[in-house]
């Protein structure tokens, strides 16, 4: 069974040997030098001040995580949110992906985001079917931006409307002052 809940910094390392993965093995992210472990905590702590950062826990390890950040930092943006998710590579299509973005959704929902958005090195077909499959479109690409173990990559940039709305939307609820029962009762279910 499979469990998501909010991470903690004491997640870092089995998070961080599942980035650590993608870094050396993929152009799924552009970073190039797996982060300290005192940096991924310190990452993970500086999200959870204002945005939710989920773990797929099963088994009693973790399988797979998932965040958001700001879209911009400029206070117009405040409403949208760059999604990030991993999932352990052994964990592949198990439904670890869709059970962790549907629970950042929800919360998402109850900060007041209205819409998401996914920024995927191109090609990555498997991450673009799953992120239209969860409801993403394509709205642009950057062509040739991006260079990893010696090619170039363009990037695919998705979005998904969580909640439509022409007028000034209330502003936005940081994570840190959420209600965690409500939290907990989002996730846990």
């Amino acid at each position: 069974m499979t469990t998501i809940r909010v991470a903690t910094e004491a997640d870092a390392e089995e998070i961080l040997a599942i980035y650590a993965k993608y870094i050396e093995q993929t152009a799924i992210t552009f970073e190039y030098v797996v982060p300290s472990i005192e940096e991924f905590r310190g990452r993970i702590r500086h999200t959870l001040e204002r945005f939710p950062y989920l773990a797929a826990e099963k088994d009693g390890k973790i399988a797979g995580y998932a965040y958001v950040s700001p879209f911009k930092e400029r206070a117009a943006y405040d409403w949208s949110v760059e999604t990030s998710i991993y999932v352990d590579m052994e964990q592949k299509r198990s439904g670890i992906g869709r059970r962790l973005y549907e629970e950042l959704e929800n919360i998402l929902k109850q900060q007041g985001i209205l819409n998401v958005n996914a920024c995927i090195a191109y090609p990555n077909p498997q991450s673009i079917a799953f992120h239209e499959k969860m409801g993403y479109a394509i709205v642009g690409t950057f062509h040739r931006c991006a260079f990893k173990f010696n090619k170039c990559y363009h990037m695919v940039w998705l979005e998904k409307i969580l909640t439509q709305t022409d007028t000034t939307p209330l502003p936005v609820i940081p994570f840190s002052q959420l209600d965690k029962a409500l939290i907990n009762k989002i996730v846990l279910e």
